[in-house]
């Protein structure tokens, strides 16, 4: 009976060490005790929840939902050229070059060259 009392106690001085302003727990303590971190982290706190004493995880609030925005809320403040998609000679020289022009050589095929 004499050890059931000190695992009490043992419990209540965990619950104490999950009282403390941005604290690390380890998983089980995260997970005994969630709803309480959650109201924490939902009145601005930080928990770092952690694994053998290595950081794995960090609860944080989620913050306000995001609204949708609504349409055309920039109109006349951006606009698009009429020939944004038109094709660009020289880039379609780089990509498009006659098929029959010789490839430049190697330094292999140059040395080969020099030996004749």
């Amino acid at each position: 009976m004499h050890l059931k009392k000190n695992r009490g106690m043992d419990l209540v001085h965990r619950l104490s060490l999950l009282l403390q302003a941005g604290m690390e727990v380890n998983i089980h303590e995260a997970k005994t005790h969630l709803s309480r971190l959650l109201q924490r982290v939902a009145n601005g706190e930080e928990i770092t929840i952690s694994r053998a004493g290595v950081p794995v995880a960090k609860l944080i609030a989620a913050g306000p939902k995001m609204t949708s925005r609504p349409m055309g809320m920039d109109r006349g403040k951006i606009w698009i050229a009429d020939d944004f998609d038109a094709p660009d000679p020289e880039l379609e020289s780089l990509f498009y070059a006659p098929l029959m022009a010789e490839p430049p050589k190697t330094a292999v095929q140059r040395k080969k060259k020099r030996k004749k």
